[in-house]
């Protein structure tokens, strides 16, 4: 299991520009994304498998075009329990808040890739350790505290 994307963006309900490393704070979320914050849904996770899916029904997609921080190889995030914990890289560690959301209007991603599979495939989580991440670090469950 590892993270093959990590992306950000200065807006929400927007594609997310990738890049190789990030820095997850604790209790706010990716430094300079627009969903961090003191909330419950700091960081969004899909996995790859879902992205592959979603190009294979025709769809003309990357990562950070459903707007996810973090798309990871080897989880089935739809079947991840709320309160899941797991360990990013070195130092991080997340724990899981909510299993996909409502969208209540069709957003920018929805419009510019005919679909979008976050409200059904996609996780929210808060830092619970913050840490650097790169692309191609393990990523891995944890038991609780």
């Amino acid at each position: 299991m590892k993270i093959m994307a990590i992306a950000v963006s200065k807006r929400k309900g927007t594609r997310k520009d990738c890049v190789e490393e990030a820095l997850l704070v604790k209790e706010h979320g990716i430094q300079g994304d627009a969903h961090a914050g003191a909330w419950h849904r700091q960081v969004s996770f899909l996995a790859v498998e879902s992205i592959e899916k979603a190009k294979a029904a025709g769809l003309s997609v990357g990562f950070g075009d459903f707007a996810e921080n973090i798309a990871t190889e080897g989880i089935d995030w739809v079947n991840v329990p709320v309160g899941g914990r797991f360990r990013l890289g070195e130092s991080a560690l997340v724990e899981i808040t909510q299993i996909g959301k409502e969208c209540h209007k069709k957003c920018a991603i929805y419009y510019q890739a005919g679909d979008c599979i976050m409200p059904r495939e996609g996780v929210f989580a808060r830092v619970i350790q913050g840490g650097t991440i790169r692309c191609g670090d393990e990523i891995a469950p944890v038991g609780s505290d």
